[in-house]
Protein backbone atom coordinates (compact mmCIF):
# COMPACT_ATOMS: atom_id res chain seq x y z
CA UNK A 1 0.00 0.00 0.00
CA UNK A 2 2.86 2.53 0.86
CA UNK A 3 4.38 1.38 -2.73
CA UNK A 4 1.81 2.31 -4.68
CA UNK A 5 0.97 5.47 -2.60
CA UNK A 6 4.50 6.51 -3.34
CA UNK A 7 4.43 5.51 -6.82
CA UNK A 8 0.96 7.44 -7.46
CA UNK A 9 3.04 10.85 -5.72
CA UNK A 10 5.70 10.94 -7.86
CA UNK A 11 3.02 10.28 -10.83
CA UNK A 12 1.78 13.70 -9.57
CA UNK A 13 4.70 15.11 -8.82
CA UNK A 14 6.00 14.31 -12.77
CA UNK A 15 2.65 15.56 -14.16
CA UNK A 16 3.22 18.98 -12.29
CA UNK A 17 6.48 19.38 -13.57
CA UNK A 18 5.20 18.63 -16.80
CA UNK A 19 2.51 21.16 -16.61
CA UNK A 20 5.08 24.04 -15.13
CA UNK A 21 7.73 22.89 -18.17
CA UNK A 22 4.55 23.08 -20.90
CA UNK A 23 3.73 26.65 -18.99
CA UNK A 24 7.60 27.93 -19.20
CA UNK A 25 8.26 26.93 -22.69
CA UNK A 26 5.05 28.30 -24.47
CA UNK A 27 5.50 31.35 -22.25
CA UNK A 28 8.85 31.98 -24.40
CA UNK A 29 7.36 31.35 -27.26
CA UNK A 30 4.62 33.76 -27.22
CA UNK A 31 7.03 36.27 -25.22
CA UNK A 32 8.91 36.30 -28.19
CA UNK A 33 6.74 36.10 -30.62
CA UNK A 34 5.11 39.38 -29.27
CA UNK A 35 8.14 41.00 -28.37
CA UNK A 36 8.56 40.92 -32.52
CA UNK A 37 5.79 43.29 -33.04
CA UNK A 38 6.56 45.73 -30.26
CA UNK A 39 3.67 44.29 -27.42
CA UNK A 40 4.25 46.65 -24.23
CA UNK A 41 5.29 43.99 -21.82
CA UNK A 42 5.31 40.87 -23.88
CA UNK A 43 6.28 38.40 -20.79
CA UNK A 44 3.75 39.65 -18.73
CA UNK A 45 0.96 39.19 -21.59
CA UNK A 46 2.51 35.99 -22.61
CA UNK A 47 2.26 34.78 -19.12
CA UNK A 48 -1.31 35.82 -18.65
CA UNK A 49 -2.65 34.36 -22.54
CA UNK A 50 -0.79 31.41 -22.22
CA UNK A 51 -1.79 30.46 -18.94
CA UNK A 52 -5.25 31.38 -19.01
CA UNK A 53 -5.35 29.50 -22.53
CA UNK A 54 -3.84 26.22 -20.53
CA UNK A 55 -5.92 26.87 -17.04
CA UNK A 56 -9.17 26.74 -19.15
CA UNK A 57 -8.01 23.32 -20.89
CA UNK A 58 -7.24 22.20 -17.60
CA UNK A 59 -3.77 21.89 -18.26
CA UNK A 60 -2.39 24.43 -16.39
CA UNK A 61 -0.51 24.09 -12.59
CA UNK A 62 -2.87 24.73 -10.30
CA UNK A 63 -1.11 28.35 -8.37
CA UNK A 64 1.86 30.45 -8.37
CA UNK A 65 3.43 30.14 -4.39
CA UNK A 66 3.24 32.84 -2.67
CA UNK A 67 7.43 33.60 -2.23
CA UNK A 68 7.51 33.52 -6.16
CA UNK A 69 4.88 35.92 -6.63
CA UNK A 70 6.38 38.39 -3.71
CA UNK A 71 9.82 38.18 -5.33
CA UNK A 72 7.89 39.25 -9.07
CA UNK A 73 6.51 41.62 -6.81
CA UNK A 74 9.84 43.11 -5.32
CA UNK A 75 11.94 42.97 -8.56
CA UNK A 76 8.56 44.94 -10.49
CA UNK A 77 9.09 47.56 -7.70
CA UNK A 78 12.77 47.83 -8.42
CA UNK A 79 11.96 48.50 -11.59
CA UNK A 80 9.96 51.00 -11.04
CA UNK A 81 12.31 52.87 -8.18
CA UNK A 82 15.02 52.97 -10.59
CA UNK A 83 13.35 54.97 -13.10
CA UNK A 84 13.41 58.33 -10.83
CA UNK A 85 16.57 59.66 -11.78
CA UNK A 86 17.86 62.76 -10.21
CA UNK A 87 18.74 64.49 -13.63
CA UNK A 88 15.10 63.31 -14.90
CA UNK A 89 13.12 64.66 -11.16
CA UNK A 90 14.94 68.02 -11.24
CA UNK A 91 14.11 68.93 -14.31
CA UNK A 92 10.28 69.25 -13.17
CA UNK A 93 11.68 70.56 -9.35
CA UNK A 94 10.46 74.06 -10.30
CA UNK A 95 6.89 73.48 -11.34
CA UNK A 96 6.48 70.58 -8.42
CA UNK A 97 3.41 71.60 -7.34
CA UNK A 98 1.30 72.06 -10.68
CA UNK A 99 2.69 68.65 -12.01
CA UNK A 100 1.54 67.58 -8.37
CA UNK A 101 -1.60 68.39 -8.28
CA UNK A 102 -2.25 67.37 -11.87
CA UNK A 103 -1.09 63.99 -11.37
CA UNK A 104 -3.42 63.85 -8.45
CA UNK A 105 -6.30 64.79 -10.68
CA UNK A 106 -5.32 62.14 -13.09
CA UNK A 107 -5.28 59.39 -10.26
CA UNK A 108 -9.00 61.07 -9.03
CA UNK A 109 -10.20 60.68 -12.94
CA UNK A 110 -8.81 57.06 -13.51
CA UNK A 111 -10.50 56.20 -9.86
CA UNK A 112 -13.45 57.85 -10.40
CA UNK A 113 -14.03 55.77 -13.66
CA UNK A 114 -12.82 52.72 -12.34
CA UNK A 115 -15.70 52.79 -9.21
CA UNK A 116 -18.14 53.28 -12.03
CA UNK A 117 -17.01 50.65 -14.16
CA UNK A 118 -17.86 48.42 -10.32
CA UNK A 119 -21.62 49.22 -11.14
CA UNK A 120 -21.09 46.27 -14.06
CA UNK A 121 -22.24 42.62 -12.92
CA UNK A 122 -19.68 40.55 -11.27
CA UNK A 123 -16.82 43.18 -10.87
CA UNK A 124 -16.68 45.10 -7.36
CA UNK A 125 -16.06 48.96 -7.34
CA UNK A 126 -12.48 47.36 -5.91
CA UNK A 127 -11.69 45.55 -8.96
CA UNK A 128 -12.97 48.53 -11.14
CA UNK A 129 -10.76 51.05 -9.53
CA UNK A 130 -7.29 49.13 -10.01
CA UNK A 131 -8.29 48.19 -13.32
CA UNK A 132 -8.60 51.04 -14.32
CA UNK A 133 -6.12 53.38 -12.28
CA UNK A 134 -3.61 54.84 -14.49
CA UNK A 135 0.06 54.27 -13.03
CA UNK A 136 2.23 51.15 -13.01
CA UNK A 137 -0.08 48.11 -15.13
CA UNK A 138 2.38 45.40 -14.15
CA UNK A 139 2.64 46.77 -10.42
CA UNK A 140 -1.06 46.88 -10.05
CA UNK A 141 -1.66 44.01 -11.28
CA UNK A 142 0.83 42.21 -9.27
CA UNK A 143 -0.90 43.42 -5.25
CA UNK A 144 -4.39 43.41 -6.92
CA UNK A 145 -5.04 39.64 -4.98
CA UNK A 146 -3.31 40.81 -2.10
CA UNK A 147 -5.50 44.06 -2.00
CA UNK A 148 -8.74 41.96 -2.12
CA UNK A 149 -9.56 42.54 -5.95
CA UNK A 150 -9.75 40.26 -9.00
CA UNK A 151 -6.83 39.98 -11.11
CA UNK A 152 -7.82 38.50 -13.39
CA UNK A 153 -9.92 41.08 -14.57
CA UNK A 154 -7.49 43.85 -13.59
CA UNK A 155 -4.63 42.37 -16.12
CA UNK A 156 -6.64 41.93 -18.45
CA UNK A 157 -8.28 45.78 -18.31
CA UNK A 158 -5.10 47.39 -17.66
CA UNK A 159 -3.55 46.04 -20.35
CA UNK A 160 -6.23 46.93 -22.70
CA UNK A 161 -5.74 50.62 -21.59
CA UNK A 162 -1.62 50.22 -22.32
CA UNK A 163 -2.43 48.68 -25.70
CA UNK A 164 -5.32 51.54 -26.44
CA UNK A 165 -3.18 53.77 -25.64
CA UNK A 166 -0.13 52.65 -27.34
CA UNK A 167 -2.17 52.64 -30.13
CA UNK A 168 -3.35 55.81 -30.53
CA UNK A 169 -0.40 57.75 -28.96
CA UNK A 170 1.39 58.77 -32.31
CA UNK A 171 -1.51 59.17 -33.97
CA UNK A 172 -3.09 62.00 -31.64
CA UNK A 173 0.41 63.34 -31.39
CA UNK A 174 0.39 64.15 -34.73
CA UNK A 175 -3.30 64.45 -35.84
CA UNK A 176 -3.82 66.73 -33.35
CA UNK A 177 -0.77 68.10 -31.84
CA UNK A 178 1.62 67.94 -35.13
CA UNK A 179 4.29 65.89 -34.01
CA UNK A 180 6.61 64.99 -36.51
CA UNK A 181 8.94 62.33 -36.51
CA UNK A 182 12.66 63.45 -35.81
CA UNK A 183 14.61 60.21 -35.67
CA UNK A 184 16.59 59.47 -32.49
CA UNK A 185 16.49 63.12 -31.69
CA UNK A 186 15.19 64.64 -28.87
CA UNK A 187 16.12 66.01 -24.99
CA UNK A 188 18.09 62.44 -24.15
CA UNK A 189 17.20 59.08 -23.54
CA UNK A 190 15.57 59.18 -19.66
CA UNK A 191 15.29 54.89 -19.93
CA UNK A 192 17.18 52.14 -18.67
CA UNK A 193 20.29 52.40 -16.73
CA UNK A 194 24.05 51.68 -18.52
CA UNK A 195 25.94 50.13 -15.86
CA UNK A 196 26.45 45.91 -16.58
CA UNK A 197 23.99 43.14 -15.97
CA UNK A 198 25.57 42.00 -12.54
CA UNK A 199 25.65 45.70 -10.93
CA UNK A 200 21.44 45.90 -11.69
CA UNK A 201 21.65 42.45 -10.34
CA UNK A 202 23.36 43.67 -7.24
CA UNK A 203 21.50 46.33 -6.50
CA UNK A 204 18.30 44.11 -6.97
CA UNK A 205 19.45 41.89 -4.57
CA UNK A 206 19.61 44.86 -2.02
CA UNK A 207 16.65 46.31 -1.96
CA UNK A 208 14.66 43.56 -2.09
CA UNK A 209 16.59 42.15 0.85
CA UNK A 210 16.21 45.80 2.72
CA UNK A 211 13.04 46.61 1.42
CA UNK A 212 11.04 43.54 1.97
CA UNK A 213 11.77 43.29 5.68
CA UNK A 214 11.13 46.73 6.60
CA UNK A 215 7.82 46.78 4.35
CA UNK A 216 6.96 43.76 6.88
CA UNK A 217 7.76 45.76 10.11
CA UNK A 218 6.00 48.91 9.15
CA UNK A 219 3.10 46.50 7.96
CA UNK A 220 2.34 48.49 4.85
CA UNK A 221 0.05 47.51 1.84
CA UNK A 222 1.32 45.26 -0.58
CA UNK A 223 4.85 45.45 0.67
CA UNK A 224 6.34 43.40 -1.05
CA UNK A 225 6.21 46.00 -4.07
CA UNK A 226 6.31 49.09 -2.45
CA UNK A 227 9.24 48.35 -0.10
CA UNK A 228 11.68 47.53 -2.55
CA UNK A 229 10.50 50.30 -4.77
CA UNK A 230 10.67 52.86 -1.75
CA UNK A 231 14.82 51.60 -1.79
CA UNK A 232 15.74 52.13 -4.97
CA UNK A 233 13.89 55.13 -5.22
CA UNK A 234 15.83 56.52 -2.29
CA UNK A 235 19.29 55.00 -3.72
CA UNK A 236 18.32 56.25 -7.34
CA UNK A 237 17.64 59.98 -5.94
CA UNK A 238 20.68 59.49 -3.60
CA UNK A 239 22.92 59.11 -6.47
CA UNK A 240 23.85 55.61 -5.06
CA UNK A 241 21.84 53.39 -7.78
CA UNK A 242 25.33 53.26 -9.54
CA UNK A 243 22.69 54.05 -12.63
CA UNK A 244 21.90 50.22 -12.58
CA UNK A 245 18.55 48.80 -14.25
CA UNK A 246 17.52 45.08 -13.44
CA UNK A 247 18.48 42.98 -15.60
CA UNK A 248 16.36 42.27 -18.75
CA UNK A 249 15.84 38.48 -18.11
CA UNK A 250 14.72 38.38 -14.23
CA UNK A 251 12.35 41.83 -15.46
CA UNK A 252 10.72 39.49 -18.34
CA UNK A 253 10.91 36.29 -15.39
CA UNK A 254 9.11 38.48 -13.06
CA UNK A 255 6.55 39.67 -15.44
CA UNK A 256 6.01 36.20 -16.27
CA UNK A 257 4.72 35.33 -12.96
CA UNK A 258 2.73 37.81 -12.87
CA UNK A 259 0.92 36.83 -16.00
CA UNK A 260 0.68 33.10 -14.71
CA UNK A 261 -0.59 34.23 -11.39
CA UNK A 262 -3.94 36.00 -13.11
CA UNK A 263 -3.92 33.53 -15.89
CA UNK A 264 -4.15 30.04 -13.91
CA UNK A 265 -7.25 31.67 -11.69
CA UNK A 266 -9.08 31.98 -15.07
CA UNK A 267 -12.18 30.20 -15.46
CA UNK A 268 -14.81 29.63 -18.11
CA UNK A 269 -17.15 31.44 -15.79
CA UNK A 270 -14.45 34.53 -14.97
CA UNK A 271 -13.29 34.91 -18.85
CA UNK A 272 -17.00 35.25 -19.67
CA UNK A 273 -17.56 38.10 -16.94
CA UNK A 274 -14.41 39.99 -18.45
CA UNK A 275 -15.56 39.94 -21.95
CA UNK A 276 -18.89 41.08 -20.79
CA UNK A 277 -17.40 44.40 -19.32
CA UNK A 278 -14.88 45.04 -22.19
CA UNK A 279 -17.21 47.51 -23.98
CA UNK A 280 -17.78 49.48 -20.89
CA UNK A 281 -14.01 49.40 -19.82
CA UNK A 282 -13.36 50.60 -23.41
CA UNK A 283 -15.64 53.46 -23.48
CA UNK A 284 -14.32 54.29 -19.70
CA UNK A 285 -10.54 54.03 -20.92
CA UNK A 286 -11.27 56.35 -23.89
CA UNK A 287 -12.67 58.79 -21.21
CA UNK A 288 -10.02 58.81 -18.86
CA UNK A 289 -7.49 59.60 -21.74
CA UNK A 290 -9.74 62.52 -23.11
CA UNK A 291 -9.65 63.65 -19.40
CA UNK A 292 -6.03 63.32 -18.97
CA UNK A 293 -5.60 64.80 -21.98
CA UNK A 294 -7.55 68.37 -20.27
CA UNK A 295 -4.74 67.73 -17.83
CA UNK A 296 -2.14 67.96 -20.73
CA UNK A 297 -3.10 71.17 -21.29
CA UNK A 298 -3.61 72.63 -17.86
CA UNK A 299 0.19 71.66 -17.34
CA UNK A 300 1.35 72.98 -20.28
CA UNK A 301 -0.37 76.26 -19.51
CA UNK A 302 0.93 76.15 -15.61
CA UNK A 303 4.40 75.00 -16.87
CA UNK A 304 5.34 76.35 -20.11
CA UNK A 305 5.36 73.09 -21.76
CA UNK A 306 4.16 72.88 -24.99
CA UNK A 307 0.57 71.34 -26.11
CA UNK A 308 2.69 68.07 -27.43
CA UNK A 309 4.64 67.69 -24.37
CA UNK A 310 1.75 68.26 -22.01
CA UNK A 311 0.05 65.67 -23.61
CA UNK A 312 2.74 63.35 -23.55
CA UNK A 313 3.32 63.75 -19.64
CA UNK A 314 -0.15 62.71 -18.79
CA UNK A 315 -1.27 60.21 -21.27
CA UNK A 316 -2.16 57.70 -19.35
CA UNK A 317 -0.04 54.52 -20.80
CA UNK A 318 3.35 53.15 -20.33
CA UNK A 319 6.15 55.06 -19.47
CA UNK A 320 8.31 53.23 -22.12
CA UNK A 321 5.46 53.78 -24.97
CA UNK A 322 5.56 57.62 -24.38
CA UNK A 323 8.95 57.31 -23.99
CA UNK A 324 9.14 56.65 -27.69
CA UNK A 325 6.86 59.00 -29.22
CA UNK A 326 8.77 61.87 -26.99
CA UNK A 327 11.90 61.01 -28.12
CA UNK A 328 10.42 60.21 -32.15
CA UNK A 329 8.75 63.59 -32.11
CA UNK A 330 11.96 65.64 -31.14
CA UNK A 331 10.38 67.33 -27.63
CA UNK A 332 11.64 67.38 -24.04
CA UNK A 333 11.91 63.69 -23.54
CA UNK A 334 13.61 64.80 -19.95
CA UNK A 335 10.50 66.86 -18.47
CA UNK A 336 7.40 64.20 -20.16
CA UNK A 337 8.98 60.72 -18.48
CA UNK A 338 10.06 63.32 -15.70
CA UNK A 339 5.86 63.62 -15.18
CA UNK A 340 5.28 60.57 -16.01
CA UNK A 341 7.31 58.37 -13.67
CA UNK A 342 6.41 60.64 -10.71
CA UNK A 343 2.82 59.69 -11.95
CA UNK A 344 3.17 56.17 -12.07
CA UNK A 345 5.31 56.02 -8.17
CA UNK A 346 2.44 58.22 -6.85
CA UNK A 347 -0.73 56.34 -7.84
CA UNK A 348 1.61 52.86 -6.75
CA UNK A 349 2.06 54.75 -3.12
CA UNK A 350 -1.71 55.99 -3.06
CA UNK A 351 -3.24 53.32 -4.66
CA UNK A 352 -3.09 50.34 -1.67
CA UNK A 353 -4.05 52.53 0.84
CA UNK A 354 -7.08 53.75 -1.23
CA UNK A 355 -7.98 50.33 -2.32
CA UNK A 356 -7.70 48.98 1.51
CA UNK A 357 -10.38 52.23 1.97
CA UNK A 358 -12.46 50.86 -0.62
CA UNK A 359 -12.86 47.27 0.27
CA UNK A 360 -13.94 48.29 3.56
CA UNK A 361 -16.64 50.18 1.98
CA UNK A 362 -18.02 48.09 -0.85
CA UNK A 363 -16.39 45.19 0.00
CA UNK A 364 -13.25 42.91 -1.67
CA UNK A 365 -13.82 40.78 -5.00
CA UNK A 366 -14.94 36.62 -5.09
CA UNK A 367 -13.65 33.78 -7.08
Amino acid sequence: MGVLTERRRERLRAVAWGRWALLALLTVAVTVALGAVDVPSPALFAGLLVATVLALLGRGPSRVAKPATAGAQAVIGVVIGLLARPDTLATVAADWLPVLLISLGTLVASMAAGLLMGVARGVSPLTGMLALTAGGASGLVAITRELGGDERMVAVIQYLRVGLVTATMPVVAALVFGAGHVGSGGSGDAGTGTAPWYIGLGVTVVCCAVGIPLARLSRVPAGSLLGPMVIALALSLAGLSFDASVPSLLVDVAYAVIGWQAGLRFTREALGTVVRVLPLATGLIFGVVALCAGLGLLLSWATGMTLLEGYLATTPGGVYAVLATAISSGVDVTSVVAVQVLRVILMLMVAPYLARLVGRRFGSATG
